[in-house]
């Protein structure tokens, strides 16, 4: 009996965090679907006629589907990128250890901590000086450096964690390095490029500072314009703000429902398993 109540607490107060946390996204969605006034009203309308006429403006008025269409490209180009050379980087730390590994891997993760107000300004004026800015190129390969370091860093820890002799038996039966990496390697490490692919798409999707400063009009993602283009004369168009919202939230959503059962394994690969 004790342990039955131990246990509804436990999921209670679970239960009441989760819901604290969605609160934003349940307001975002509902805001969505209301009027101007609706959404400005006090206190909050929680029982009104929805309205779709905000998700139709989105696509008619703000033509926002370029918008979203650059941050799924850019996103995807750029986070695939840095997955294949980041998979090389590590597999070589890994398994050859170069002088300096230890240092370099530090310096991979210090650069990932750094406040992306401390260098966008070199980063403008490098990439004006290169003919870089307002060019798919210049976001993907900018993107792409940025995933670089984290991916690095946590790819490196699964293949740490895989044992050397899976490498051995297949330099015995004749196998290249090539085919170690592709064949042997990367089918054990699939939760732990799954996870870093995860975490990096939600950097490059939710990213903001740099599109505004380095961006431009070809290359403006989702995060921006739903900035810069919910301010009007009147105010704030909260109605856009949440149809927006919803449209850009709803594709990360659902590919984190879909491979969360990876990206739990792949957070944990790397600590549960060690050399034989």
């Amino acid at each position: 009996m004790k342990s039955s109540l131990k246990t509804n607490l436990y999921y209670l107060v679970l239960w009441t965090v989760s819901l604290l946390a969605f609160s934003p996204v349940l307001w975002i969605f509902l805001a969505g679907l209301k009027t101007r006034d609706q959404v400005l009203s006090i206190p909050p309308q929680w029982f009104f006629k929805p309205t779709m006429e905000n998700f139709t403006n989105l696509f008619v008025k703000y033509e926002f589907l370029g918008f979203f269409l650059n941050s799924l490209f850019i996103s995807i180009i750029a986070v695939i990128i840095a997955i294949i050379v980041s998979f090389l980087a590590a597999y070589a730390f890994s398994r050859f250890k170069p002088k300096g590994t230890n240092f370099i891997m530090f310096l991979l993760l210090s650069m990932r901590m750094v406040p992306g107000a401390a260098v966008i300004v070199p980063v403008f004026l490098l990439y004006v000086a290169l003919g870089w800015k307002n060019t798919y190129f210049g976001m993907i390969m900018f993107y792409t450096m940025f995933s670089i370091p984290f991916s690095v860093w946590i790819l490196k820890g699964f293949i740490d964690g895989i044992s050397k002799r899976f490498d051995e038996t297949a330099i015995v039966n004749g196998a290249g390095q090539l085919h170690i990496m592709t064949k042997v390697i990367l089918p054990q490490v699939r939760p732990g490029i799954i996870a870093a692919f995860i975490f990096n798409l939600i950097f490059v999707w939710n990213e903001f500072l740099f599109n505004f400063v380095i961006g431009g009009n070809k290359v403006t993602t989702a995060p921006v314009i739903i900035a810069i283009g919910a301010y009007t004369d009147k105010g704030y168009e909260w109605g856009f703000i949440g149809a927006a919202s919803v449209v850009f939230i709803v594709p990360l959503l659902f590919i984190l429902f879909i491979f969360q059962k990876y990206l739990l394994v792949g957070m944990t690969f790397g600590t549960v398993r060690g050399e034989i």
